[in-house]
């Protein structure tokens, strides 16, 4: 098993690798960090000495003075050194740099610097680094106005607010899931022995000092994205029109896009019935791509689900008898409750790393319509049990 800390735990990407860590704890227990061991030298040092491996992520980001920017992230990286110094202590460090490494601002230049101060301690103690230079980010749970720009988008879109393009140019993008497959798969590397004696260095053993350009998976204009987002709300938002998630960059927009809506005001959403009197019509699923829909009934008093998935979309609409839905955002303690009523057909739209359930509250059976944009599959991973 290997031990992993994340500095930067509480952050967007920090946020996404230290869950996705979390489901496989027969390979990683994770090792909990908080920002203010970075204001706690002792904190920092049991820390470090803890860790087989250390994710760097903590930086900042975006700063009205760029000098601010720059020496805070130097400072980060000085710190989490001196810790490792100070305490004899050679975890791999992974570090989150980035494509503006070669660009000419102090942010870029912050990452670049930092790096190299990692390789130079790597060196002079005979410890495993891995620089990782990473394109652009984009996923749920990114924050608006800071991590990126499809963030911003989705935040305005849902909030009333007018997005606009500073500069309308290609975008080399890499989804929040596939940035963290790819830092777990480094930690993987060479896990044995990860904490070799100094003294090896001295017999000619050096450990692995790497600097990898992690590849981008998507390229887009950024004036085609938000066109993309815009027909997300027309269409979501007057009919619960579901995209084509055929594409895997679309899957993906859509999942993030979704969990910038306020859940609270926005579900359950009413379904159209038309009646006449052979009786009741309703269309419960508008989509443009696949998957699979799924029927079920449930009496009275009974609760199904209680799990959450990364990947997968899923909605549960009602159609006959009362339900409530819950769904709370994994890692955190807040829980979102509707009630439906079969009477007024509706439903509810499942985020991504939100675990849901649907309980039947009424004296009847419970008539439900699942739909998730994947065929359900025994065996695949992406279903994980936690209670609401």
């Amino acid at each position: 098993m290997i031990k992993v800390g994340i500095t930067g735990q509480p952050g967007f990407v920090g946020t996404h690798l230290y869950n996705t860590l979390g489901l496989k704890p027969e390979q990683f227990k994770r090792i909990p960090f908080e920002d203010e061991f970075f204001q706690k030298e002792e904190k920092l040092k049991e820390f470090v000495q803890q860790c087989d491996a250390i994710v760097h992520l903590a930086a900042m980001n975006r700063h009205n003075d760029p000098e601010v920017i720059y020496e805070t992230n130097i400072r980060l990286v000085k710190q989490l050194i001196a810790a490792c110094e100070e305490t004899n202590s050679t975890p791999h460090i992974l570090f989150s740099s980035s494509t503006q490494e070669e660009r000419d601002n102090l942010y870029g230049k912050s990452k670049k610097e930092g790096r190299h101060l990692l390789e130079e301690w790597a060196k002079r103690n005979n410890a495993k680094f891995s620089g990782l230079v990473i394109p652009n980010v984009f996923g749920p749970f990114g924050h608006p106005y800071y991590n990126s720009f499809i963030a911003t988008f989705c935040h305005q879109l849902t909030h009333n607010e007018k997005p606009k393009i500073d500069v309308d140019g290609q975008v080399k993008l890499i989804y929040v899931g596939e940035l963290v497959e790819t830092i777990i798969k480094k930690i993987r590397e060479n896990p044995s022995n990860l904490r070799l004696p100094r003294s090896e260095a001295y017999r000619g053993h050096q450990r692995s000092i790497k600097t990898i350009s992690v590849p981008h998976n998507y390229e887009v204009k950024v004036s085609d994205v938000l066109k993309k987002l815009e027909t997300y709300k027309d269409n979501y938002y007057k009919y619960g029109m579901i995209p084509s998630l055929d594409d895997p960059f679309d899957r993906n927009l859509w999942n993030t896009f979704l969990c910038y809506i306020n859940h609270k005001s926005f579900f359950p959403f009413h379904l159209k019935l038309n009646t006449d009197n052979r009786g009741s019509f309703v269309e419960t699923v508008k989509l443009n791509s696949g998957g699979q829909i799924s029927f079920s009934t449930t009496v009275p008093g009974i609760t199904r689900g209680n799990h959450f998935h990364t990947r997968k979309a899923e909605r549960f609409a009602v159609i006959k008898g009362k339900a409530r839905i819950e769904f709370r955002k994994i890692g955190t303690d807040k829980v979102y409750t509707f009630e439906l009523d079969g009477k007024k057909p509706s439903f509810v739209d499942m985020p991504i790393w939100f675990t849901h359930n649907i309980s039947n509250t009424g004296d009847e059976e419970l008539y439900t319509i699942f739909w998730i944009n994947e065929h359900y599959d025994p065996n695949d991973p992406d279903t994980y049990f936690e209670n609401v």
